[in-house]
């Protein structure tokens, strides 16, 4: 069950923050096959991390904030503008935890999580 949510929150999140940045305006391929290859190497062990220790809302917040600037950083080397790298990471990241969220919300209610 761990491994299916696991992917599912990977998918999940490619999928919100791929479509944000499209509707950000951004173009780049470079940019967008990156915005894949960082959440493959933050949401994974972000997850699992959440998985293996029970400190709730510390550890969440911890984790977080770890990914936002890993994937700042890894968006200022590919855009140069640590504005718009910051941005991106930051409003991508917020949306897709809120998503997250939601489902998890929604898996309780339906019984399913």
């Amino acid at each position: 069950m761990l491994t299916c949510w696991i992917a599912f929150a990977l998918c999940a999140t490619i999928l919100v923050e791929y479509g944000l940045l499209l509707l950000m305006g951004e173009k780049r391929k470079k940019v967008l096959r990156a915005s894949i290859a960082v959440n493959v190497l933050t949401n994974v062990p972000l997850n699992l991390y959440l998985t293996m220790v029970d400190g709730g809302t510390a550890a969440f917040l911890i984790g977080e904030t770890m990914v936002v600037v890993v994937e700042a950083l890894c968006y200022e080397a590919l855009v140069r503008k640590p504005s718009q790298a910051m941005t991106y990471s930051v409003l991508c990241n917020a949306v897709s935890c809120l998503f997250g969220i939601l489902m998890q919300l929604l898996g309780m209610m339906a019984g399913i999580l």
